[in-house]
């Protein structure tokens, strides 16, 4: 696909004559130029886990859909390198970390030299747990400030940065591709991150991390709603998952709360599929119903 500033510059070349031609030339070219059938969708934090398989499903479910997966390692990927060997042409890999902004914007500027659009963005990366690191906190006694900065960088502040460098594509984008009238922001948060549903307490930081990025989509959405953005933003609770974030704490888990990666992207992606306009600023968990906030 010729990128808009090479279609912009072999219009320029025309003759006088024909510059009345070559500019509609070029409003219809530039309007495709950011159309793919089969839509462009970004999942962040594709290195293994829920994210991967978000990959893997995207790709599997949509012959002609096209997939960027980003992660910190690219070598460490050994998951999303196995699907780059499967789906060479439909999938591409880029460095990206959400603690460091540049990163960010170097994945924006090839996805807008590439596609020129997004119809979905999924933003997966979190974080629970880190050895020696990061423990859930079960008493205030526990809560240190490096812990809690920690889980709000990268739970709350990479998501909305990631969005904020994806937005132009997103609205140029919309729903074209897909079977949706808008382009779909899905932000993975968790029950934890409720207040209303807030009943054990413990987990401070990643309440707290998740709590923030609730609001902050929230009031994201609004946003996209009063400038009549084709893009709707909603929040996802996955339900406990078989995955390495979740396996230090599966103990007390009944056996058929345990959701295997594959039935649980599934459902997210039912509601991905079905989201609408109205639904912008939503809070779903995987079987559809809305949580409180």
């Amino acid at each position: 696909m010729q990128s808009l500033s090479r279609v912009f510059l072999h219009i320029r070349s025309y003759p006088a004559f024909n510059m009345r031609m070559g500019l509609r030339s070029f409003a219809s070219t530039a309007s495709s130029a950011l159309k793919w059938e089969g839509g462009v969708s970004m999942v962040q934090g594709a290195s293994r886990g829920i994210g991967l398989e978000f990959v893997k499903q995207l790709l599997e479910k949509n012959a002609k859909g096209h997939v960027i997966a980003t992660c910190r390692n690219y070598t460490a990927a050994t998951g999303l390198l196995e699907l780059k060997n499967q789906f060479a042409e439909r999938l591409n890999i880029l460095l990206l970390d959400v603690t460091i902004e540049t990163t960010i914007e170097e994945s924006a500027k090839f996805i807008t030299e590439r596609y020129g659009s997004l119809n979905l963005l999924i933003n997966a990366s979190g974080i629970l747990s880190i050895p020696s690191v990061l423990q859930p906190e079960t008493t205030l006694r526990k809560v240190q400030k490096s812990s809690l900065m920690l889980a709000y960088e990268v739970n709350a502040v990479g998501p909305i940065l990631v969005i904020k460098h994806m937005w132009p594509l997103l609205k140029a984008g919309g729903g074209f591709g897909t079977e949706r009238d808008v382009a779909v922001v899905a932000n993975l948060s968790a029950r934890v991150g409720s207040i209303g549903d807030n009943r054990l307490g413990g987990w401070h930081s990643y309440r707290a991390s998740k709590a923030a990025l609730n609001q902050l989509t929230k009031t994201m959405s609004v946003e996209f709603a009063r400038k009549k953005d084709p893009v709707a933003c909603i929040l996802l609770h996955p339900g406990t998952v078989d995955t390495d974030l979740s396996r230090p704490f599966q103990r007390n888990v009944p056996a058929n709360k345990l959701f295997t990666k594959e039935l649980s992207v599934k459902k997210l992606l039912n509601i991905i599929n079905n989201t609408k306009r109205e639904d912008n600023g939503k809070f779903f968990a995987w079987d559809g119903q809305e949580i409180p906030w």
